[in-house]
This record gives C-alpha cells, sequence and structure tokens, in this order.
C-alpha cells in the first residue's frame, strides 16, 4: 500500500470538500484497509459520465488497497432522494428498480474492478428495520436540525409540500453506514447533508464516525447545469462511441479542462503538460480529441476509440456520412408520410414539434440536401440518409 501523504494527494485530487479537515489522515494512518462506501438509487437504468466522477474516486481508492463497497439504493429509491429538489420526488417501482439495479451492476464495472467491488443492496438490513427500527432510527434525529437542511428549509419557507417520508431518506442512508460500518463515505456536493447525518448516527450508536469525501458535481454538454438526462446535456457511458466522440468535442476550451481533472486518469504532471502544450500554440481540438479517446477508450476500447477518431474527422471536417449508419425500416399504412411524423416515429426526434424546430433551424437533410419545409413529404417506398443536427445519421427505408 502506498504511504499516507502519497495517499493523500491522490484521493483529494479533483475533491471538493473532506470532513473534518483532517479525518481522511487520521483514518489511513489506522493502517488497515477502509471500508470505503457510496450509494446509487437506481432512478434510471444509465449511467452518465457525471456519475462516474465518484466511481472514478472509488476506483482510486480501490487501487491503494482499501475495500469498496458500491451500494444500491433498492430500498432508498422507494422513498426517493429529496437533495436539491423543491418538490416531492415520486418514488420507484420494485421492478423498474431491479431492472435499473441490473444495468448498474453491468456499466459500474467498466471503471471498477469487479473481483474487488463488494456490490450491496440496502434492502439487505433496511427490509429488517420494521417499526420498531425505524422509530429507534427516527429518535436519533429531530425536526429543527432536518429543517437546517437548504432544499427542506426552502420548501418550508415557501409553504410547499414536505412528505413525511422524505425526512426518512437521510436516517435511512445513515443506517447504511452504521450497517456496513462504514470509514469513508463519498458523495457529491449536493449529499453533504446525508453523509453528515451518517456520521451523527454511526456516533449514536457507538461507531467511530465515518469521513465525508464529497465530490463536484460535473457540468454537463452546456457548461452550465449539473449533468442530466432529463436536460438532454450528458454523456451516456453505454452510448456508441461515435456519439461519445461528437457530443465531447462539441463542449468549450474551458469545460475541457474542468472534465480533464474530474474524468480524466491522467497524472497531475500529465494535464498540466497538456496545459502548456496550448499556451504554446497546440489546437484545443487536438487535445480534446486526447480526452474523447480515452473516455471512450474506458468504456468501450481503443479501437473503438481509434475509429470514432477517424470518423469524426471524415463526417466534420471532410463533411462525409459516416460509415456506421444505423439501418432502419419503418411500414406506413399511407401512400405517404409527413417529414416530422418519420423523425418521430424513427426516433431521430422526441417528438413531432421538435422535428419541426430542427427543420426550422435547417438542422435536418436527406441525402445531403438540406429540408426548410416543415410540411415535407415522404413517400412510401423510398430509401434514403437523413441527417438531423451535426451527429444524428439514419438510413430509412419505408
Amino acid at each position: 500500500m502506498a504511504g499516507i501523504q502519497e495517499q493523500i494527494i491522490e484521493l483529494t485530487r479533483g475533491i471538493d470538500e473532506v470532513l473534518p479537515e483532517d479525518g481522511l489522515k487520521a483514518k489511513l494512518e489506522e493502517g488497515r484497509p477502509l471500508i470505503v462506501k457510496a450509494g446509487f438509487d437506481p432512478t434510471s437504468s444509465d449511467l452518465h459520465i457525471g456519475h462516474t466522477v465518484l466511481i472514478n474516486k472509488m476506483r482510486q481508492f480501490q487501487q491503494l488497497g482499501h475495500e469498496v463497497v458500491f451500494l444500491i439504493g433498492d430500498f432508498t429509491g422507494m422513498i426517493g432522494d429529496p437533495s436539491g429538489k423543491n418538490k416531492t420526488r415520486p418514488a420507484l417501482d420494485e421492478t423498474e428498480i431491479k431492472e435499473n439495479a441490473k444495468s448498474y451492476k453491468n456499466q459500474v464495472f467498466k471503471i471498477l474492478d469487479p473481483k474487488l467491488t463488494d456490490v450491496r443492496f440496502n434492502s439487505e438490513w433496511s427490509n429488517k428495520l420494521g417499526a420498531e427500527g425505524i422509530i429507534k432510527l427516527a429518535s436519533q434525529y429531530n425536526l429543527a436540525r432536518m429543517l437546517e437542511r437548504d432544499d427542506f428549509n426552502k420548501r418550508y419557507k415557501s409553504n410547499q409540500t414536505i412528505a413525511l417520508h422524505e425526512f426518512l431518506y437521510p436516517l435511512i442512508q445513515a443506517n447504511d453506514s452504521i450497517a456496513l460500518e462504514a470509514d469513508i463515505e463519498l458523495g457529491g456536493t449536493d449529499q453533504k447533508f446525508n453523509l453528515l447525518v451518517g456520521r451523527e448516527l454511526q456516533r449514536a450508536y457507538g461507531q467511530d464516525p465515518q469521513v465525508v469525501i464529497t465530490v463536484p458535481i460535473l457540468e454537463g454538454l452546456d457548461g452550465k447545469n449539473k449533468m442530466s438526462k432529463s436536460l438532454n446535456n450528458y454523456v451516456g457511458i453505454d452510448e456508441s462511441p461515435s456519439e461519445m466522440f461528437g457530443k465531447i468535442m462539441s463542449i468549450s476550451d474551458e469545460l475541457m479542462w474542468r472534465w480533464f481533472e474530474l474524468l480524466s486518469f491522467k497524472s497531475i504532471d500529465e494535464i498540466k503538460a497538456l496545459k502548456a502544450d496550448q499556451v504554446n500554440g497546440k489546437n484545443p481540438r487536438d487535445i480534446k480529441i486526447e480526452l474523447a479517446k480515452e473516455l471512450i477508450a474506458r468504456f468501450h476500447d481503443d479501437q473503438s476509440a481509434n475509429l470514432a477518431e477517424e470518423n469524426f474527422i471524415n463526417q466534420f471536417q471532410k463533411k462525409n456520412i459516416p460509415d456506421d449508419i444505423e439501418e432502419v425500416s419503418i411500414t406506413i399504412s399511407e401512400s405517404s408520410i409527413p417529414l416530422t411524423n418519420l423523425l418521430k416515429e424513427s426516433g431521430m426526434t422526441s417528438s413531432t414539434s421538435e422535428a419541426m424546430r430542427m427543420i426550422k433551424q435547417g438542422a435536418v437533410r436527406i441525402n445531403e440536401e438540406k429540408i426548410t419545409n416543415i410540411k415535407h413529404i415522404i413517400d412510401s417506398g423510398s430509401s434514403a440518409i437523413y441527417q438531423v443536427g451535426k451527429r444524428k445519421f439514419k438510413k430509412i427505408t419505408l
């Protein structure tokens, strides 16, 4: 195992906060593998690279010889995490949670070593709490402290509903730390309150309180908002290499360095060298290509990364159509179909209104010819290459 100072430098890279400040050093000085926990509620079927900021930190702990617990919140998912929410989050049903959890396990092992990762479900102990256990847990905290939490406080002051079960969420999450006897809990900055409740309840149950490490929330493609599937500013780790490459190349030069800091496995010195290259005249686009290839190789493989780069250069610099276009056949009952309907039916747009908007913006092409008429009709029996925006291509046959 690496020396304490060496571990601290590696483990605090790109983080937001360690609480207490000297807590990590004190834990490492115990000279044993630490139990490092991070929880993920299976709220959707896909992870995006924003989630991997936290998972990358777990990987660092794992590589330094510590015990990493990837905790799937199948029980807490049925409550719904209120962190950062201005209204009650709808709870997921059990079937949806199981499907999403299965998908999470498959995706997370693209980063973590499956042989060294302890995958747990918090229903394992939460289902056994019963009424008596819940009451005992709730007795360790009070309403005044709960209302100190920023999101609850804002909702309370604006007379917005706070369901009673939402107060249980941080307590159940804290109980996970008790059940696992966690030494370290990792979470996003929006999880800080929940993580600190874990420290307090561990102390109340006679355990040595966990050290809390928060990591920054990754900005999405727009460079402003938190990466989110609902905001469509995300890069999914299961997306195709070409789609990932195009999205990463679309980010600003400023955001590129933020992503290098939080997502890249390159050393601090290597990133400093790349920044120096840019100052000395290297095109930021070429540096961005390095980032795109590193991330695609991680979630796919080196060959896919190289092919995605080649397709990108052909498509955008030489303005060619990519080679790996998806082909779809659509059956229609009439002799023709409006283009807006076809784009929606083929999945190239999410709705006909989005299709109309893209046509008005000049972002729709058929066989490389720009379409500007929102009432454009496509005849049955036709076959053509459709393009929406810069990166979406499909060969559609009617």
